[in-house]
This record gives structure tokens, sequence and C-alpha cells, in this order.
């Protein structure tokens, strides 16, 4: 077997392209995918899954309802199963996303912004 970690930064450097998730690993069910993130995402949920963001470069902003929570490098949020959220990022954010294979980043609001499952990079 061949042992090699996953550095990050060669792997955000493979695309531009943002709002699309690219899969680079996965654990069991679970899939860890990095994603470039700017300006105003849709208001979403997941019903059946919390999902977590860890951002890697910039600065992120979660909106709810009632509230939102501000991420910078090195911080990570995860929002809970069900909760109506919308990412916003000023600027060009990096994050990496970890969450059951197969979850749709629109979740069932669907629409334009909706990505591609499984792509892996």
């Amino acid at each position: 077997m061949s042992y090699k970690g996953i550095n990050l930064r060669e792997k955000f450097g493979l695309f531009g392209d943002q709002w699309a998730p690219k899969v680079i690993a996965e654990m069991n069910d679970y899939q860890f995918k990095i994603v470039r993130l700017e300006g105003d995402f849709i208001w979403h949920d997941h019903k059946d899954t919390d999902e977590t963001f860890i951002v890697i470069e910039g600065e992120l902003r979660i909106d709810f309802r009632d509230g939102a929570v501000h991420l910078s490098a090195g911080e990570m949020f995860v929002v809970p199963r069900g909760v109506e959220h919308k990412p916003y990022a000023e600027n060009e954010v990096k994050v990496l996303l970890i969450e059951p294979r197969g979850v749709v980043n629109t979740g069932d609001a669907g629409g334009n912004l909706t990505a591609k499952n499984d792509a892996w990079i």
C-alpha cells in the first residue's frame, strides 16, 4: 500500500470555479470536499445531516434566519441538520466541507448553483 498525505494547497490549485465542491477524500460514508466561495449563496437546509465548514483561507459568514456566525481561517462550525442557512463571503474563501456522501450543496432548494455530486479532484 502507498501512503501519501493530501496537500490542500495543491488541491485548491487545481481548480478556480466557485460554489462547486470537489471531493478530496472519503472516510466511511463521509466525504471531505474543498470549495471556493465568494458572494452570496442561497437559503437551504439539509434535512437529514449536519454539515461541517472549516475555513482554510479567508473569512466566511454563515447566515441563519435568527443570526449569523463569522468564521476566519482555522475556525470551523457545524450547521445542525434541518437548520436553514446561507453562506456568504465578501472575498473568496477556501473551505473544507465534511458531510455524508451524496449530500447536495443546495439541499432541497435546487437551482443553478446545484453542484455535481462526487466531483473528485
